[in-house]
């Protein structure tokens, strides 16, 4: 399918969806975020793609935001439209079931950054900078960064930078946990690539089961979450990659698995 405002590379077993708007720092609206829900829907369906990586286009904005331009006249009703909009559309990306991966290229605020916390591993550019600043422009977060920061980095911190507004470096993200690896700009695309293939080196069933009891315990009590976790362990045992994982094991060799 083709878009307009993102753009979908295959490297292999890669999707590398890309923002494409770099004369407006790749700002949010309601025609990109349509376009993403229908991206990440064809991609669930290709049984050729193991892991998507997500990033923008130039060497300035992963994603700076929502398009101000076309929030500034809506109304409360309209707002509110907008907001579970893009709350729907960041949600097919969390509940996406292979591995996303978020290349931070430049700045990652508001949208980018609730972009970013939907996503499962964050590779940021040392140039990156995070944040979520709508209280600047008189209003919090839209998309989900009130929710999804404090299950990141606990209430205290996620007050803390959804209302100064302020924002933080790769470096400082790196160590609060917001990010999984900090690396120089000319190396994003390499690392972000090198660690999607290693994930899709792994049994993907065992991955998109991982990915899936992770997701749905974080917000339950510790005895449901182990519960749910047996049943998921359990479920591979009926894979052949679960044969052939632990066969390859027993004879010293790597496996080869099918995703069966």
């Amino acid at each position: 399918m083709a878009y307009e405002h993102i753009l979908v590379d295959r490297d292999g077993e890669i999707a590398v969806v890309t923002i494409n708007r770099p004369k407006v720092l790749n700002a949010l609206r309601t025609d990109v975020l349509s376009e993403l829900a229908a991206c990440f829907k064809e991609l669930e369906c290709d049984s050729g793609v193991k892991v998507v990586i997500i990033t923008g286009a130039g060497d300035k904005a992963f994603v700076a935001g929502a398009d101000i331009g076309e929030m500034a006249s809506l109304t409360p009703k309209k707002a509110k439209e907008f907001s579970e909009f893009g709350n729907s559309v960041l949600l097919r990306i969390d509940r996406f079931p292979k591995p996303v991966i978020a290349a931070l290229n430049g700045y990652a605020l508001g949208g980018g950054c609730e972009i970013l916390m939907s996503c499962d591993i964050v590779i940021a550019s040392e140039k990156a900078k995070i944040g979520q600043p709508e209280v600047k422009i008189g209003i919090p977060p839209g998309f989900g960064g009130t929710q999804r920061m404090v299950r990141l980095l606990g209430k205290m911190k996620a007050k803390e930078l959804i209302m100064t507004g302020d924002m933080i470096t790769a470096e400082e993200a790196l160590r609060i946990g917001l990010v999984n690896k900090v690396v120089p700009a000319d190396k994003l695309m390499e690392e972000a690539k090198a660690m999607a293939r290693t994930i899709a080196s792994r049994a993907q069933v065992a991955v998109m089961m991982a990915k899936q009891l992770i997701n749905e315990g974080v917000d339950v009590d510790l005895e449901t979450g182990l519960a749910l976790e047996s049943k998921g362990f359990a479920v591979c045992f009926a894979t052949d990659d679960q044969k052939e994982g632990m066969k390859a094991f027993l004879e010293k060799r790597d496996p080869k698995f099918t995703g069966d």
